[in-house]
């Protein structure tokens, strides 16, 4: 089953690479689909196919029983006869049921079974994609993606394309017995048939970019509410209620209006099929009447063609549904395709080079970067960091110190320049070997829901206990827990909102030392503590950076008196560097935000 699904993922990147589309345009054709998705579990389908072959033909028995009950059994009065009917009535019945089950049973969890293997391919996906991509996605767009966008397999692996199938069967052995019964009668059917059939294949045409228009929408909305939610305090806090639920009511708005134009098409459909059906059905009572009347028809035969036109109308109409599920699952794989196609983080550049050990030697040569053509945040920066030392990077907000810290835990890629570790240039190094020897700590820790054992295992979750608690109280963490009921079992809701912010940034420290990086990220480590927290962070901050490469981004210059090297950015350029007692010498930029806020 893998295997199958990873020839889809291969050729739905296949089919980018070589065939370029705009986004508003379909890529998956129901040939890619079949070639990707049902080929590689033909077996499978080949089973449904010949469930549904079975189920179709014993559906025929009940219409051809009632003719011979109304045309030999009734006017014999065979009693034996009778009973032989009614028990292969019976036992169609059965095999009916019997074929339906396996069916559901077999082909439908089949379609969960891909549609689950699916969710994980395109989440993994999303996972690989750079920094810069979340930047600017909204993560509730991309829950909707990786959850939603794939249900519509369902309907290809599932027990709609087989029944699209089955009822095609069906539709054609009761064509062909309509017509052995009465061609003149089957010829007045098929003529409002493939009226019907041809305002449905336009209506597809016309659904399949709604259905499209509709999962962006679907995202977006989704998306907007995600960060509603997040963001509660501070709507509540702005009293921002309405503003927030207008927004909402203009996203479900334009939700509404896309669901309005589908079924709008589908009622096109349905209706016409009503008509056209019914004006049929209409016809076949005047001219079977008139066949009956003469005697050139008798009522088992009219009986049977009648009920014969109903199994093969009730399939057409069915392959209309069908038809619609199935353009709402081609549209859904659009979507999916288009992120299943974007170049991995690690494929972004010629990534070969393999860090088995990191020493912690950084260095920046001639170093620019810019977020959007022409606008450069950083010009020409040079700098070198000693294995197991601290650099400082200070300035005022914007210089571009989070910059330079993103393209050192290469979540950025220099515009031009090198950043290297150990000497290997950093954009050529396969990033998961990097990384293990990274780690990080925010200004905004991110915490997941759960415990607060959870959280610092993160990193190492095979950990032993004794290195558990060894992070725990070099983070200074047991100074809090120790007073919880439940202990580092304490539950901390979602991002850690029951703890305050000194609470959620001693964890994440504590993570970090149990991770035991060799190059060590602080962005503004110290800035959501109180001058008590500060101090604790301060010692175990000491115990954290000890024999590693730390860079350090610091508002409070109180805390990177010890840094080895203080680089003070502005406009994205060095200023000034050196030690704390050399730029405090040379009374320039560092000395002014250094006495600055030694007054405040």
């Amino acid at each position: 089953m893998a295997q199958g699904f990873s020839i889809f993922v291969f050729s739905m990147k296949h089919l980018a690479e070589n065939k370029q589309k705009p986004a508003s345009q379909p890529k998956v054709t129901m040939a890619t689909a079949f070639k990707t998705i049902i080929w590689p579990r033909r077996k499978l389908v080949f089973i449904g196919l010949i469930l549904i072959v079975i189920n179709r033909l014993t559906g025929l028995v009940l219409p051809w029983q009632s003719k011979v009950l109304l045309d030999e059994v009734v006017p014999t009065k065979d009693y034996g006869q009778l009973y032989n009917l009614l028990l292969l009535v019976g036992l169609a019945l059965l095999v009916q049921a019997i074929t339906s089950f396996l069916l559901t049973r077999i082909l439908s969890v089949q379609a969960q079974y891909v549609i689950s293997e699916l969710r994980a391919q395109v989440q993994k996906k999303v996972l690989s994609l750079p920094i810069s991509f979340f930047d600017n996605t909204k993560s509730g767009a991309l829950v909707s993606r990786i959850m939603s966008d794939v249900e519509g397999v369902r309907n290809l692996i599932g027990t709609g394309l087989v029944q699209l199938v089955g009822g095609t069967i069906t539709a054609i052995v009761s064509l062909v017995l309509l017509i052995k019964i009465n061609p003149w009668m089957t010829l007045f059917v098929f003529l409002p048939v493939s009226i019907f059939g041809y305002v449905a294949l336009r209506a597809f045409k016309y659904i399949r970019p709604i259905f499209r228009i509709r999962g962006k929408i679907n995202a977006e909305v989704k998306g907007r509410l995600t960060e509603t939610l997040a963001g509660v305090r501070v709507i509540k806090g702005f009293n921002a209620e309405a503003q927030e639920n207008k927004i909402f009511e203009e996203g479900v708005d334009r939700l509404f209006q896309n669901v309005k134009k589908s079924l709008t098409a589908t009622a096109i459909m349905t209706s016409s099929s009503t008509f056209l059906l019914g004006l049929a059905s209409v016809g076949i009572m005047g001219i079977g009447g008139y066949y009956m009347i003469e005697g050139e028809m008798t009522i088992g035969d009219f009986l049977f063609f009648t009920l014969l036109l109903g199994l093969m109308i009730a399939p057409i109409v069915q392959m209309s549904n069908i038809g619609s599920q199935l353009t709402e699952a081609l549209a859904g794989l659009d979507r999916t395709e288009e992120l299943m196609n974007m170049t991995p983080e690690e494929e972004l550049e010629d990534r070969t080079i393999q860090l088995d050990t990191v020493k912690g030697h950084l260095e920046f040569k001639d170093v620019s970067f810019s977020y959007d053509e022409g606008k450069e945040v950083l010009h020409h920066i040079d700098f070198e960091v000693k294995p197991g030392s601290i650099v400082a990077l200070v300035g005022s907000s914007g210089s571009g110190k989070s910059t330079i810290a993103g393209l050192s835990a290469t979540f950025l890629n220099p515009k031009s320049g090198q950043v290297l570790m150990d000497g290997q240039d950093l954009s050529k190094v396969k990033l998961s070997s990097y990384r293990q020897h990274l780690g990080v700590v925010l200004q905004d820790e991110f915490l997941f829901e759960g415990t607060i054992r959870e959280n610092i295992l993160f990193p190492r979750p095979n950990a032993t206990e004794e290195q558990l608690l060894n992070a725990v109280n070099a983070g200074y963490v047991n100074e809090f827990t120790d007073r919880f009921e439940e202990g580092l079992d304490t539950l901390i809701g979602e991002r850690g909102v029951k703890l305050s912010g000194g609470q959620r940034q001693r964890i994440s420290i504590a993570r970090a030392i149990l991770a035991d990086p060799k190059v060590i990220i602080l962005d503004e480590a110290t800035s959501n503590l109180d001058t008590e927290s500060e101090a604790l962070i301060q010692q175990s901050l000491t115990e954290l950076v000890k024999d590693r490469t730390t860079i350090v981004i610091a508002h409070r210059l109180s805390t990177i008196k010890k840094a080895d090297q203080i680089l003070v950015i502005e406009s994205g350029k060095i200023a000034e560097s050196g030690n704390h007692d050399e730029l405090i010498a040379k009374e320039g930029r560092y000395f002014d935000l250094y006495t600055y806020q030694a007054k405040i």
